[in-house]
C-alpha cells in the first residue's frame, strides 16, 4: 500500500484547510503577526499553506515569499493573492527543513502550525535562522503539547488518527531549546487558548470520518492531568479547546 505523504495529505486538505474559521481567526492570524516588529523589510512564510499568513503579512512588510511542498496549497495561495492582493507576495514549493535560499537574505521569518508535521523541527529553525540576516526576526506559531507524558501520548493518538501526517506537538520548553539549539535570542512568548468547532477540524483530516469511533473513546479516556487538548460542548456543536504558542527570536 502506498504511504501517505505530507503532500497528498495537504492536497487532501487544501480547500478545507482554505475555509477553516481557525487559519484567518483574530486569535490565531492577528495575535500572531502582532509578533512582527515594526520596520517591513522582507519576509519568508515556510510552510507557508494557501497563503493566509503571508498575503496578511505582505500588507505590514515590504515584500513576502511563502514557500510550501504542496502544489494544490500552493495553487490556492497564488489565486487568493490574485484576486484579493496584495501584490507584494510570490509563492514557491520548498521544503522548510532545507530552503533554497541564500545565507542572511531576509529580514524575517514565520511558520505558523507547521512544526508539529515535522519530525525534525529543529532544523527548521536553524534553517529559519540561517536565511535570516543578523538582527532579523524568526516568529513561531504552534499548538503546544502536554508537559504530562500521559497526556502527551494521549494527545498524540488522536491527532494522528485524524491526520496521518502529524508528527509530535512540542511543549513550550523543547520550542525554546530548539531556538536556543538554533543560535537564536529569545525576545519574547505568549501562550492563549485557542478555540474551534471540534466537528470541522475532525472532518478536515483525512484519518478524522474513519477514525472517529475511536477518537471519541479515546476522548472518553482523557488523563486526568493532561491539559494540552480538550473537547467539550453538546453533540453537533463541541469545541476543541488547544494551548496555542507563540515565540519571537532575534538572530543576533
Amino acid at each position: 500500500m502506498r504511504e501517505w505523504s505530507v503532500t497528498d495529505e495537504f492536497a487532501h486538505q487544501a480547500e478545507a484547510f482554505d475555509r477553516a474559521p481557525v487559519m484567518s481567526a483574530t486569535e490565531t492570524l492577528a495575535a500572531l503577526l502582532d509578533l512582527v516588529p515594526a520596520g517591513g523589510g522582507r519576509w519568508v512564510e515556510v510552510a507557508c499553506g494557501t497563503g493566509i499568513v503571508s498575503r496578511e503579512l505582505a500588507r505590514r512588510v515590504e515584500q513576502v515569499l511563502g514557500i510550501d511542498l504542496t502544489p494544490a496549497m500552493l495553487e490556492l495561495a497564488r489565486r487568493g493573492a490574485a484576486e484579493a492582493g496584495p501584490a507584494n507576495v510570490d509563492f514557491t514549493i520548498g521544503d522548510a527543513t532545507a530552503l533554497d535560499l541564500e545565507d542572511a537574505s531576509f529580514d524575517g521569518a514565520i511558520t505558523r502550525f507547521s512544526l508539529h508535521h515535522i519530525p525534525a523541527p529543529g532544523r527548521v529553525l536553524e534553517e529559519l535562522a540561517r536565511v535570516v540576516r543578523p538582527g532579523g526576526t524568526i516568529v513561531v506559531g504552534d499548538h503546544l503539547g502536554d508537559e504530562d507524558s500521559d497526556g502527551a501520548a494521549w494527545h498524540e493518538e488522536i491527532e494522528r488518527l485524524r491526520d496521518p501526517t502529524h508528527w509530535a506537538c512540542l511543549t513550550m520548553g523543547r520550542l525554546r531549546a530548539a531556538g536556543e539549539a538554533a543560535g537564536l535570542a529569545l525576545e519574547l512568548e505568549r501562550v492563549t487558548d485557542l478555540d474551534l468547532d471540534f466537528e470541522e477540524w475532525l472532518a478536515r483530516g483525512s484519518g478524522g470520518p474513519d477514525s472517529a469511533p475511536l477518537i471519541e473513546r479515546l476522548l472518553s479516556e482523557r488523563p486526568e492531568a493532561s491539559w494540552s487538548m480538550q473537547v467539550g460542548g453538546a453533540p453537533g456543536a463541541r469545541r476543541l479547546r488547544y494551548r496555542y504558542g507563540r515565540l519571537r527570536w532575534r538572530r543576533p
